[in-house]
């Protein structure tokens, strides 16, 4: 089976539809599938549900499309850096789903899993346990979290084979694995695509059995968020 599209908007044809529920890889602007979240604004797919550690920056990542209203609701650890999410959220016009960022981890992991639920302490006491079940173990309180299975991962990777092995670049790897892993379908941009078997399996961060589509993008912006130097002495 051919994984390899020519375009990210040929990689999401068919498979991103209105009112998904999807999943997009990232931790900041580090290791975003920039191609693909601009397919998804230009195909004008809207009232989607959104797992992601936090939505980018006003104008990149996920922010376009806040900018756009194409997003409804955000399932999200970290809302800073984005002005258009604060004032979309506190207007009532866009949902949040506010999960530590450990929980929203292992939401995906355990989706990817198949484990529907698990007890944890993180959160208890707080708004995040308000209207889920509290259980005791050993003389401690837990909460229930249920797993995350989204209908799409988007997510992005260093290299693939044409098999859809995958290897991630250091900390862009990030919340990349989990998602693709939780997803119905996976959809992964590169930056190289080589032939199946050059990759060495001690090098494989993640097996192609986890990936549906492959798109090629070998030039990305790779923007950064902030940058600190220190002052020249």
């Amino acid at each position: 089976m051919n994984k390899v599209y020519p375009s990210a908007a040929a990689a999401i044809q068919g498979v991103v539809r209105d009112g998904q529920l999807i999943a997009v890889g990232g931790f900041g602007l580090c290791g975003i599938p920039e191609a693909l979240i601009d397919a998804v604004r230009d195909a004008g797919i809207k009232n989607l549900t959104a797992i992601s550690n936090n939505a980018g920056v006003d104008d990149f990542g996920l922010g376009k499309l806040l900018q756009t209203r194409q997003v409804r609701k955000m399932i999200a650890s970290y809302v800073g850096e984005n002005k258009e999410f604060e004032r979309q959220y506190l207007a009532g016009e866009l949902e949040l789903e506010f999960t530590p960022q450990g929980t929203l981890a292992e939401k995906l992991r355990a989706g990817g899993a198949g484990i529907p639920a698990f007890f944890t302490k993180t959160g208890v006491g707080t708004v995040v346990a308000e209207g889920k079940e509290l259980r005791e173990f050993d003389g401690e309180t837990y909460v229930m979290e249920r797993s995350l299975v989204p209908d799409v991962a988007l997510v992005k990777a260093d290299i693939a084979d044409k098999s859809g092995n995958l290897r991630f670049n250091l900390t862009a790897r990030n919340f990349n694995p989990a998602a693709a892993m939780a997803g119905k379908v996976c959809i992964v941009e590169v930056e190289k695509i080589v032939e199946t078997g050059e990759l060495a399996p001690d090098d494989i961060h993640l097996p192609g059995i986890y990936v549906h589509r492959i798109v090629l993008n070998a030039t990305p912006e790779k923007r950064i968020e902030k940058r600190t130097l220190s002052e020249k002495k």
